[in-house]
């Protein structure tokens, strides 16, 4: 997904998903081993978020770099997939690629697939990455596609969440098209800024096709920022919501904000219970 989305598989029958919790406020990404520099290198730093369209790999893409505009995929904006080797890699990398569990939009039970190894270095270094400065090793490749994978694998999950409060109108959401604007801060974002927040190092909208209507997503990229969380394997706060394009969008916010305030009451006022005096007084004989 965060490069090219041209090969694609058969997906099995979707299952009309339950009702879920409500969408958390920012999920952890979690994985084993991070060979990313944080706080250090800002173009490393990048490849947590690397899909889908992140900045990126929005340039990815191989042959000359005069590429016509037809080239472009509309639904990533990004030119056809690069499977080889830059010029001077130090070696080689496995050009495999992960089916994702996200269903495509406009399509009959398939899914999109996550870029190669292969992919994700050729897209760093047409942005500018010069390897020879980091001492990455082929199987750091690997975990940071891991990171990847399960960042947007987490991003799917939420928006699941949120896609339960309609399913009764449609069970079985699909990703029609995405894109990265890591730049281009949400209101959110800059609110949460002005109260003393870190701004997100990446941003992505996805439009979901909820059986027939269109529906944004934004999904704001959060450093954890704590050394203890890196060595956890925890590294990405993904702040997911429907963005404010509609009034269906608008109450679904305020439904699930009215939840999540319930359930943190509910969840206090137990803990104040669990800590209280007994209500009982003990009868003497």
């Amino acid at each position: 997904m965060g490069a090219s989305s041209s090969t694609l598989t058969s997906s099995e029958n979707q299952q009309t998903p339950e009702t879920p919790s409500p969408p958390s406020s920012a999920t952890q990404t979690q994985t084993s081993g991070c060979p990313v520099q944080h706080g250090g290198n800002q173009q490393l730093g990048e490849w947590k978020s690397e899909c889908p369209a992140s900045a990126a790999t929005a340039s990815m893409g191989g042959g000359c770099p005069m590429k016509k505009t037809d080239d472009i995929d509309p639904l990533n904006m990004m030119p056809p997939a690069n499977q080889q080797p830059s010029p001077g890699q130090p070696y080689p990398l496995p050009t495999d690629r992960v089916v994702s569990s996200i269903p495509k939009g406009n399509s009959d039970g398939e899914k999109w697939v996550y870029p190669s190894p292969q992919m994700f270095w050729n897209a760093m270094v047409r942005k500018g990455w010069k390897w020879e400065k980091d001492d990455l090793k082929p199987n750091d490749m690997d975990h940071i596609i891991r990171i990847h994978n399960a960042n947007n694998e987490r991003a799917w999950d939420e928006i699941l969440r949120w896609e339960a409060l309609h399913v009764k109108e449609c069970g079985n959401p699909k990703l029609l098209s995405f894109r990265g604007k890591a730049k281009e801060f949400s209101p959110r974002a800059r609110i949460r800024s002005w109260l003393g927040y870190e701004l997100p190092f990446d941003r992505h909208d996805w439009i979901i096709d909820r059986c027939g209507k269109q529906v944004r997503y934004i999904i704001d990229y959060y450093d954890i920022g704590d050394e203890e969380s890196y060595k956890q394997g925890e590294f990405v706060h993904l702040d997911v919501r429907p963005a404010f394009d509609s009034p269906s969008a608008i109450l679904d916010r305020m439904r699930v904000a009215v939840l999540r305030w319930s359930m943190y009451f509910s969840s206090s006022k137990t803990e104040s219970g669990e800590n209280s005096p007994s209500d009982k007084t003990v009868k003497s004989d």
